[in-house]
């Protein structure tokens, strides 16, 4: 079964679009990533599965209904936070919490008092005198206990202390086995601990959506080291990225790793023979990297 179900999904602005022709497939109990510089369209596709935007193009089926006609008992079923979201200042942790309580069928007290112990919140203080990690934790908090099936959550980690996030993160992982998770991140050194299945968003365009796992099995780190200078490195194949030369040795990152044998003799085919060779695995903090560089490479 799946959570969410988008088909070609689009959302124009004034000036330019925000989506473009999104098909994205999020099975129940995974937890998806979507990652992409700040402008990717990660906002925008979350705020339409919450019915906060409205589609101009495709659709979006939202736990099995379209997320244009969600009801306030979907939304029993569906928690969002986002970075920018605005809490009541006034109120006090715990009251805000009991507020909370009261419009949730699905509440969970035992759960609601196990995160604030969890997460070091201070019942009695307002919520306007917390910090912004704090501040976060309270939204994560209201989110989470009333056990959402759906929870989707918009740069939730930025800002914060990699204590704080690491704490967040440990949060969520716990909340994963009966929950299906969206995170949106142009960090992933904020999620790598979480994520099972990774989209990649880039200027409105969903360019992959792949099961964490495979998506490590194919990125490699090479290095190589010819027996003579290359004449150029506008030959190598299109693919690669991030290609970097000095004297004799060229590093890049490819994104279709087949296997050593192969690669070596791709290049050897371009550049002769090779004295020195390496293809390193890269840490999924690694790859999203890469990707976010490249993106700014071909689209400056």
């Amino acid at each position: 079964m799946m959570a969410i179900e988008t088909t070609d999904l689009g959302r124009r602005f004034k000036r330019s679009d925000g989506l473009r022709k999104a098909s994205l497939r999020v099975p129940e109990g995974s937890a998806l990533a979507l990652i992409g510089a700040n402008g990717a369209g990660k906002t925008t596709l979350l705020r339409i599965l919450v019915n906060v935007l409205r589609p101009t193009a495709g659709s979006a089926r939202v736990l099995g209904k379209d997320s244009r006609t969600l009801t306030a008992a979907d939304f029993n079923r569906i928690g969002y936070v986002a970075e920018n979201q605005k809490l009541p200042e006034r109120l006090s942790v715990e009251q805000f919490l009991a507020y909370l309580s009261r419009l949730y069928t699905r509440w969970d007290g035992r759960l609601a008092q196990r995160l604030l112990r969890d997460f070091e919140l201070p019942p009695g203080r307002p919520i306007g005198k917390l910090s912004h990690g704090m501040r976060m934790k309270v939204m994560l908090t209201g989110a989470v206990a009333f056990r959402p099936e759906l929870l989707l959550l918009d740069e939730p980690l930025t800002g914060l202390d990699p204590l704080t996030r690491d704490e967040v993160v440990a949060g969520l992982v716990r909340q994963a086995d009966e929950t299906t998770i969206v995170i949106s991140s142009h960090e992933m050194a904020e999620v790598e601990g979480l994520a099972t299945e990774i989209a990649y968003l880039d200027r409105g365009f969903l360019e992959f959506q792949q099961p964490t796992q495979d998506l490590l099995a194919r990125f490699r780190h090479v290095t190589v080291t010819l027996n003579q200078p290359p004449p150029s490195l506008d030959d190598l194949p299109g693919n690669l990225l991030l290609v970097q030369g000095f004297e004799r040795t060229i590093t890049f990152i490819e994104p279709r790793f087949a296997g050593e044998a192969s690669l070596r003799k791709k290049i050897s085919a371009y550049y002769g023979s090779i004295e020195h060779f390496t293809a390193e695995r890269m840490s999924l903090r690694d790859v999203s990297k890469a990707l976010l560089q490249a993106s700014r490479v071909l689209h400056p």
